[in-house]
């Protein structure tokens, strides 16, 4: 436990500091940010004071050490547009985007999943044929596509739910089905490709066999098996999820961190992008060792070291 500890602590380490690297030299080709934070009229000594100011006159490498001086002090700075601190803006924002992905988890794994298991036990029937169909139309159609028509059909069209924004319940009901559909055509993939690999094996035939019915066979023998490489495509899902409210947030005005990344990005404020940035690394890091430990609580055949 120890070992296998240490060696996700240091790969972690490497990813972090090879993540923090590269945004911060990817954002600095974009150009300089202090053009767009003075006024037209500004006059050349008014922008280099204002460079001065913002530490941007300084050699790119020493910015470069003072980043990540800072980010081992969990100091991930102001930014200079807003001016107020980073972490002040991420944490303001993070619960609308937790909020949003949790409603799209379900959405994900509460029909992707069932589904998942209509498409291996009843593989010729109508109702499985349309499911299929179901999912093919999901996962072709892009998110933000799906967004704009979830709007024009339950909020213009019928009046049902509102458009965007924040608010109650409802207002969270149309941005988690958009960001969730294509993850539930993920999930139903790959729960119907692990139960058909599962009921394929001789536990399986020897249970028919002795006349186990198949209902009783999922539940207590192939569920649990075929758990492992659901619990893989989750901890991707749940990370891609995170990555996909960029689009889903600006399409229904949603307050979270893909709506303030965007707006970062065009301001190429730095600071801000670079923290959103980092967040995303820790959270896939964290989920991957938490899968890691799911495999071991589900399967007692896989060690913790990577062995079985």
């Amino acid at each position: 436990m120890v070992g296998f500890l240490l060696q996700r602590a240091g790969q972690a380490f490497v990813t972090i500091f090879g993540v923090a690297t590269l945004i911060f030299f990817v954002q600095r080709l974009t150009g300089d940010p202090t053009y767009l934070l003075v006024p037209e009229t500004a006059t050349q000594a008014d922008i280099e004071a204002l460079r001065h100011a913002l530490g941007f006159d300084r050699p790119l490498i020493v910015q470069y050490l003072g980043f990540l001086a800072d980010l081992a002090r969990f100091d991930l700075g102001q930014s200079v547009v807003q001016r107020v601190p980073v972490i002040d803006i991420i944490a303001s924002r993070l619960p609308y985007t937790l909020m949003l992905a949790g409603g799209a988890l379900t959405v994900a794994c509460g029909i992707g999943i069932p589904i998942g298991i209509l498409l291996a036990l009843f593989r010729d029937s109508a109702a499985a044929k349309a499911a299929a169909g179901f999912v093919l139309a999901a996962q072709s159609m892009p998110t933000f596509w799906s967004g704009i028509l979830l709007i024009l059909l339950f909020a213009v069209t019928l009046g049902w739910l509102p458009p965007s924004s924040t608010g109650g319940f409802s207002h969270l009901i149309m941005p988690s089905i958009a960001l969730g559909l294509l993850s539930m055509a993920t999930f139903a993939r790959i729960t119907r490709a692990a139960l058909i690999e599962e009921f394929t094996r001789d536990y399986v035939r020897t249970a028919r066999a002795r006349g186990v019915g198949p209902v009783r066979i999922l539940l207590r023998h192939v569920a649990k098996n075929a758990a492992i490489p659901i619990i893989t495509v989750a901890a991707l899902e749940i990370s891609n999820l995170l990555a996909g409210a960029v689009i889903v947030e600006t399409v229904f005005a949603w307050p979270g961190l893909g709506q303030v990344t965007v707006q970062a990005i065009l301001a190429r404020d730095f600071l801000v992008v670079q923290g959103v940035v980092m967040l995303g690394a820790l959270v896939t890091i964290g989920l991957n060792l938490l899968s890691d430990f799911l495999y071991s609580v589900v399967d007692p055949r896989i060690a913790l070291g990577g062995g079985r």
